[in-house]
């Protein structure tokens, strides 16, 4: 399925789905796309994650129920999966405003939330710049931590500042001196956990004794399509990822993503220069 196609088709998915227990693993499923990606993808092109959709669609339709019919907010509570009535109260008061038995005196304050429709258009501007790579396995070794889709945008930066300034150094001399550790920034997804993603913060590794607290993961061989960014970070870096997913993924024919994988390949040089050189790598198998 082409990347545009399995956006739409998920947003189909999700609406014909509401009412159930629907995980942002079933949809990518749904779709033919890793979990990983897919998350990503609907993350970088609409601006909200997964489960802000499913919770905004809900909480609509609940207040659309609330002023046509006479539901108990219990009963509005299960049928939007919600554990509880509070929960789906605090819900209801964050999105519209208001408590649910208020609104039905101010229906004008009701917060409008349609489904979404997805349209990508490109116009002009420079073209993203890409190799396309066969490599073997190689071995790294580095510090992983788990994050939630929902937050990982916003934990992860704060996630390598605490490296930087804390940990580098030590890492460093307990593998035995000067070691490129912060060259990749791996995202590594598993198909039984759709709500997170393990997260490493590695380089190269050359078979030394693994110290306490870190981790050594092969990478399969595979074919990368390596994109390049210049320009200082995070600002170029996030730019580059933004246009892979809204036009190099919706334009592209010949390429399928490959796996739960995805490297980001920093440079040892100044992240804040306007010539910093850094690289996003995505596994891909020729359709």
């Amino acid at each position: 399925m082409e990347w545009l196609e399995a956006m739409k088709e998920s947003i189909n998915y999700m609406e014909d789905h509401l009412l159930e227990d629907i995980t942002p693993d079933d949809i990518a499923r749904q779709v033919s796309i890793s979990s990983f990606y897919f998350q990503k993808g609907f993350k970088i092109i609409t601006g909200m994650t997964v489960g802000t959709y499913l919770r905004n669609r809900r909480l609509y339709l609940a207040a659309l129920d609330i002023l046509t019919g006479n539901d108990k907010v219990i009963d509005l509570a299960y049928k939007y999966r919600y554990e509880t009535p509070e929960s789906f109260t605090k819900a209801f008061s964050r999105f519209h405003g208001l408590a649910p038995v208020q609104l039905k005196k101010q229906p004008h304050r009701l917060h409008v939330f349609l489904p979404l429709l997805i349209k990508i258009s490109v116009e002009g501007g420079s073209q993203l710049h890409f190799t396309l790579e066969q490599m073997d396995s190689f071995p790294v070794i580095g510090l992983e931590r788990t994050f939630l889709y929902d937050t990982a945008y916003d934990e992860i930066p704060p996630y390598w500042a605490w490296f930087c300034q804390k940990e580098r150094g030590m890492c460093c001399s307990q593998l035995g001196g000067s070691r490129n550790l912060g060259k990749y920034g791996i995202c590594v997804t598993e198909e039984e956990d759709p709500i997170s993603f393990r997260y490493l913060i590695a380089g190269d590794y050359e078979g030394d004794v693994v110290p306490e607290g870190m981790k050594v993961m092969e990478i399969p061989a595979c074919t990368w399509v390596k994109f390049s960014c210049t320009g200082p970070l995070p600002g170029a870096f996030q730019a580059t990822n933004t246009r892979i997913f809204n036009e190099w993924l919706p334009g592209n024919t010949r390429y399928e993503i490959a796996l739960g994988l995805n490297i980001e390949m920093y440079t040892p040089c100044d992240t804040s220069s306007p010539d910093y050189y850094s690289e996003i790598w995505i596994p891909v198998n020729v359709k």
